[in-house]
């Protein structure tokens, strides 16, 4: 027979950590599936729909964008892919790359690569204009005024 003795117990809570590789692995999951339908939609719309891969110019992507749907669409799939990626390559670099200031490198490049691409993606889909002034017109969206 066995006696054990149990320390005193601190009063003070413990301090909740977040785990970020849990979440990280539940983005995945979740991002996954909603890039999944978020692709198949666009592909389906700009390549099924109308005159397909054909009638895809500037007017065709400014007719789209000049629509909200399409524009939370886009961003929506642009900010899901590329963080999607940049925590699939930053796993990568996690279970790869040995060297802990390489890896910290890598993670940094990794961030900042993404946040500049969302960064200019983002600002592409609500800044294009459909209409530039001085364009060809059979090459602006159809809605466009023509001079």
């Amino acid at each position: 027979m066995s006696l054990t003795i149990d320390a005193p117990r601190s009063k003070a809570p413990a301090k909740k950590r977040t785990n970020w590789e849990k979440w990280g692995w539940i983005y995945m999951r979740v991002s996954g599936v909603l890039l999944i339908v978020l692709v198949f939609g666009h592909l389906f719309s700009n390549l099924m729909i109308g005159d397909g891969v054909h009638a895809i110019d500037f007017g065709f992507v400014g007719g789209k964008l000049s629509q909200p749907f399409w524009k939370v669409w886009d961003t929506l799939l642009l900010w899901l892919a590329l963080i999607h990626g940049a925590n699939g390559m930053r796993t990568i670099v996690n279970d790869y790359v040995v060297r802990p200031r390489l890896a910290k490198g890598f993670k940094v490049a990794l961030f900042l690569s993404a946040t500049l691409l969302i960064l200019l993606g983002t600002i592409v889909i609500y800044t294009l204009d459909p209409c530039p002034a001085g364009a060809d017109p059979a090459l602006v969206a159809s809605f466009c005024p023509t001079p």
